[in-house]
């Protein structure tokens, strides 16, 4: 247990060098996180430092002594084995993977972590300052540039196409594959302008590429969005990001082109669909009649669900504005990775 005790406290001091960063301290590490922000934000166009500093500062209030010890004290690390967990993580947007990378190292297992060449920097970063902190980790921590080899069990992330492959690839070894995965929000036309502010930033947090990110509402019949519409208008600068103007400007000519009907407000495309997986810019609203008919449209798509965000609606609801904000136990795709990492 004393080992546990010591890297529950590396990780805490992540969170602390994170907090001493966002609150303008100046040291060695928090000049070095600087550059490395500005290097990953240089590096791939979508992570702009706004976002990056969303991400780290999410960490900052996870990586705590109190957070992370009631986690991990659910379960029992005792008398476990040790193994080597591949881990090849996702890169949609900043720090990604670093939950995959908690949860292996906190319960004592060796990392063969593969970066993603979109969010190597900062991860990286991480990493380098968890071995200056604690030397138990130069034994723990393999960093794998090319083929993936010499492990127990694997955890990968990556699309449905991708997916396929890691299956294949990793059919005998115990493995968390991960496919796309989209969150939903319930309306009932009763929100007011406030909660669908909030729901705004779970449409448009990181330009919409997680999967926790709202990608399709659903809407009574005869719903009216002119107050969703002037509710979202403080994300109108999203369009200043070429990347995201390119993909907007590209989706809404194929729409118009293929006499697709759909609203827009200059920033966002609205499109209805019984399609689930948007484009970038695009977010797919489907009408429900009723309860019945909504919970029946729910059920078909459950499996590839990660959030359902509304407000007094559904029993396993996430509240608006939320969606980016999960605890620790909240594992993607519902898959609790620290049983996982204990499971022989």
């Amino acid at each position: 247990m004393q080992e546990l005790e010591s890297r529950i406290s590396s990780f805490i001091k992540i969170g602390e060098l994170i907090s001493k960063f966002l609150s303008d301290k100046n040291d060695k590490w928090t000049r070095k996180l600087k550059l490395k922000i500005t290097e990953a934000s240089n590096k791939n166009p979508w992570f702009t430092k706004k976002n990056i500093l969303l991400s780290l500062k999410y960490w900052s209030k996870q990586l705590t002594k109190d957070k992370l010890q009631s986690w991990i004290s659910k379960y029992n690390l005792s008398n476990t084995e040790t193994k080597t967990v591949a881990v090849i993580m996702a890169g949609n947007f900043p720090l990604a993977g670093f939950h995959d990378l908690l949860c292996v190292l906190i319960t004592g297992n060796k990392l063969l972590i593969k970066f993603s060449n979109k969010d190597d920097v900062l991860i990286k970063f991480l990493v380098e300052y968890l071995l200056s902190n604690n030397s138990i980790f130069n034994e723990k921590i393999v960093i794998q540039e090319s083929i993936i080899k010499d492990f127990d069990k694997v955890i990968a992330t990556g699309s449905n196409n991708t997916s396929k492959y890691f299956d294949y690839y990793f059919k005998e070894k115990a493995s968390i594959i991960r496919k796309n995965r989209f969150s939903i929000a319930i309306l009932s036309g009763k929100e007011d302008r406030k909660d669908l502010e909030n729901l705004s930033v779970d449409i448009f947090t990181f330009f919409g590429l997680g999967c926790r990110n709202v990608s399709k509402i659903f809407v009574p019949k005869k719903y009216n969005f002119d107050l969703f519409f002037k509710s979202i208008y403080k994300w109108k600068n999203i369009i200043q990001n070429h990347k995201y103007a390119s993909n907007f400007n590209y989706n809404k000519a194929i729409n118009l082109i293929d006499n697709q009907s759909i609203l827009e407000n200059g920033f966002l495309i609205l499109k209805e669909s019984k399609s689930n997986h948007s484009p970038i810019s695009i977010l797919l609203y489907e009408h429900y009649n009723n309860f019945d008919d909504l919970n029946m449209k729910i059920n078909k798509i459950q499996n590839d669900l990660q959030c359902i965000v509304s407000k007094n609606f559904h029993e396993n609801e996430v509240n608006f504005g939320q969606s980016q904000n999960p605890e620790l136990y909240d594992y993607a795709d519902n898959i609790d990775t620290i049983n996982f990492l204990l499971t022989k």
